[in-house]
């Protein structure tokens, strides 16, 4: 069901784990010339994956790269984001054509035309054709992504608790400030399972260190916050501050630890420290010594991070920043013009990020030197398998939270990810509900998006509707930006319509973690496409608002401002179940077709499918605290296999799924 086509010499990923020996015949479906690969398509197909893109589920009529980018502006014009995850589906069985998957694994700038240059034309180019591709058949689109995922590893297992509804902000400065999260949520009665710190908490944002006046007493601190329920999670940031006496700098010198420029010498960029150094994550002893700092932290309590500016992120570098200035410099006694002006201006702009430093600074690769370009997926991947490799060493017998905003396929099987710094928009609601299939698809089940938006103001209204798409994402995390107005739940009015579904995400875990960990375990999405699970339906396929949650339920978010409700598309007859403004469930029968559903900003309405039922218990303060002996099972189905384990091991399977009757 897969095979595997090698041109020249591609370099290793470590993305597929799976030993597959190449074939020696003609690209199938394809034609190569010379860089690029190319498929016809006809007016019918659909083009799906991509993970972490912006637009559709049906990735047709743009142009896509793969090539992780630290871009906070997620707008329909962006070619990639954070993640690169060059996996597509192309379908147009249905009207007598081809259905397969490929997944080209390439660790560099990867360009998909889908249609945008030519209507019917697919073209995936590369700079060099050093690269292998999978191609991956299966009867059904699900059968695909399991062959898929069969060969690229099992995804990460998060722990239990990190099902839970979490909060964050960049950034809170104290404990105080983080006890007063706790109690505030606590004074609400919304159930909370954790709080992030940013930046902030660290000593002048150095990697592993804690800032003792903000948080004295760290260690005891997470204690008492553990014991009144609630996790922190620090966040950790890729580069290393330049600073004599610090430990982590001085090591990372002492071994040669840090990427180096073509002068050999250490490669100095700025960031959130100021002047830093790039840990070489790519190479096996840098990873391991980077990873088994994480133990200074989980030996005091912590049990989560989040990884990120691990694109990497570059502010400006020593070399660009030296080059800027004597531009600059040479515009001071000339009168701007329309073209100098901008010159002089974007002299400072185009700092950030820029190709000059990606070209600039070298890893030692299995054995090799090796330009940072080349291979400048697997960073962020990297960094993240360093980290979990870490925990299997210092904590064998635990599950610790960790995801990542930069990825490549194959960091799925260390971390899961967010999809980074979006923007409290509307448009944004349905962005991320068009994500989260395609990162399925490519191994990141779980993942999510800041809830409510990061940049910019958060109203009411919307992070209500936002809180009802989340509320069925594995990772459920409010997070918002420095100078923002407040974005926690109790930050606004009648916050009783905030507990409602919140505890509704809590009274769906047993539905939710089951679902989770049987698509883990067997390699399968626990979010979908309508047309995955209706494949012959072409209004399903048609159907990019709507989502499939585990096997059961079908969900119809609201992700307009002032609507009171909206059109849903009903693909055979289900169950309607309605969270009434009150807090009590309702179900009731729905007609396969299209309807109007009323859905006020407190209630949320979601679907279950034909002989089906989901089981949800009462809700409570954690994840710790529910108490599945309350279950009850909604829907017109006689049963529901669910999944329950400790929640924290690291030996799940799906011998602890049991049946329950209704």
């Amino acid at each position: 069901m897969v095979k595997k086509f090698r041109f020249n010499n591609p370099i290793a990923t470590y993305a597929v784990v799976k030993d597959i020996e190449c074939e020696k015949g003609a690209l199938s479906y394809f034609t190569h010339n010379n860089n690029a690969f190319s498929y016809t398509m006809s007016d019918t197909t659909a083009v799906y994956g991509l993970g972490e893109a912006v637009r559709g589920i049906n990735k047709r009529g743009w142009i896509y790269e793969g090539y992780c980018s630290d871009d906070p502006c997620h707008t329909e014009d962006k070619r990639s984001l954070y993640g690169a995850h060059n996996f597509l589906i192309i379908d147009d069985k249905n009207a007598g054509g081809d259905r397969f998957g490929v997944f080209f694994d390439y660790p560099t700038r990867i360009t998909f035309d889908i249609g945008y240059t030519k209507q019917n034309e697919l073209v995936v180019s590369v700079d060099k054709p050093n690269i292998d591709i999978y191609i991956i058949e299966g009867d059904t689109l699900r059968d695909i992504v399991r062959n898929f995922r069969e060969i690229i590893g099992q995804s990460y297992v998060a722990p239990k608790w990190a099902l839970g509804f979490m909060q964050s902000r960049w950034s809170y400065f104290t404990k105080d400030d983080v006890e007063r999260i706790a109690d505030s949520y606590s004074d609400a009665d919304i159930p909370l399972d954790a709080i992030f710190l940013d930046i902030d908490y660290m000593e002048r944002y150095k990697d592993f260190t804690i800032h003792n006046e903000r948080f004295p007493d760290f260690e005891n601190f997470v204690s008492y916050m553990k014991q009144k329920g609630v996790r922190l999670v620090p966040i950790i940031d890729a580069a290393v501050k330049v600073e004599s006496g610090y430990d982590v700098y001085e090591e990372g010198v002492k071994n040669n630890y840090f990427c180096k420029g073509d002068d050999n010498k250490d490669y100095i960029v700025g960031v959130w420290p100021g002047k830093a150094v790039f840990p070489d994550f790519l190479n096996q002893d840098v990873a391991k010594w980077f990873g088994d700092k994480y133990k200074m932290l989980t030996d005091m309590g912590i049990e989560g991070f989040w990884n990120d500016m691990n694109e990497p992120a570059i502010f400006y570098s020593e070399k660009g920043l030296e080059k800027a200035f004597s531009q600059v410099d040479s515009y001071k006694e000339m009168s701007l013009d329309a073209n100098t002006y901008f010159d002089c201006r974007d002299s400072f702009s185009k700092l950030s990020n820029s190709q000059f430093d990606y070209n600039n600074f070298y890893h030692n690769y299995n054995g090799k030197k090796i330009k940072h370009n080349d291979v400048h997926n697997l960073y962020g991947y990297f960094m993240t398998k360093s980290a979990q490799e870490s925990f299997e060493r210092n904590c064998p017998d635990k599950r610790i939270l960790m995801f990542s905003r930069a990825s490549y396929i194959g960091a799925h099987r260390y971390g899961g990810i967010w999809t980074g710094d979006n923007h409290s928009w509307w448009s944004h609601i349905l962005l991320c509900l068009k994500q989260m299939p395609s990162l399925n698809m490519c191994g990141f089940v779980y993942s999510g998006c800041d809830m409510g938006g990061f940049n910019g103001n958060c109203t009411r209204d919307l992070l209500l509707r936002w809180l009802s798409l989340s509320i069925f994402t594995p990772l459920m995390r409010n997070h918002s930006a420095c100078g923002t107005k407040d974005q926690e739940c109790f930050a606004f009015e009648n916050t009783s319509d905030f507990k409602n579904i919140v505890d509704l995400r809590y009274r769906l875990i047993p539905y939710i973690y089951s679902e989770y960990m049987k698509a883990v375990l067997s390699d399968d999405m626990y979010i979908r496409p309508l047309s995955f699970d209706y494949e012959n339906d072409e209004i399903a396929k048609a159907v990019e608002d709507q989502l499939m949650v585990g096997e059961s339920i079908m969900i119809a978010p609201v992700y307009t401002q002032n609507a009171n409700g909206r059109y849903v598309y009903i693909p055979e007859d289900m169950i309607q179940l309605r969270l009434n403004g009150d807090s009590t469930i309702s179900e009731s029968e729905i007609k396969k077709g299209h309807h109007y559903i009323d859905i006020p900003l407190n209630e949320v309405v979601f679907f279950i499918k034909k002989d089906h039922c989901i089981p949800l218990c009462d809700s409570a303060k954690n994840i710790e605290s529910l108490d599945y002996n309350t279950i009850k099972l909604y829907g017109n189905g006689k049963s529901y296999e669910l999944y329950d384990d400790d929640g924290f091991t690291k030996a799940p399977d799906l011998s602890k799924t049991k049946t329950i009757l209704k």
